[in-house]
């Protein structure tokens, strides 16, 4: 079943962090069979907390999903992400 990750950044701490994990995330996409719905497009809050961007890919299963997700490709270029900006991260399968 189709799987989205949505990545939802609540704010920034080191924007040169965050440009590094930017400039170097793509190749960890390479042989994964994903689909970019939406990257940091306008966007407004209907509810909670304002948020500064939203990601939204796809994958057509969880497990296809979490093995992009937790391959260490994607690991490795993550820890610039994690040193840039507190993000919320979730994976739910469509329907």
């Amino acid at each position: 079943m189709t799987t989205y990750i949505v990545f939802i950044r609540e704010s920034t701490q080191d924007a040169a962090e965050l440009e590094r994990y930017s400039a170097s995330v793509k190749p960890s996409f390479d042989g994964h069979p994903v689909s970019f719905l939406a990257l940091y497009g306008k966007h407004e809050t209907l509810e909670g907390a304002p948020v500064e961007g939203v990601v939204i890919i796809s994958f057509p299963t969880m497990a296809e999903a979490k093995t992009w997700y937790d391959s260490p490709a994607y690991q490795d270029v993550a820890q610039h992400r994690f040193k840039g900006a507190t993000y919320r991260v979730v994976m739910v399968e469509g329907v």
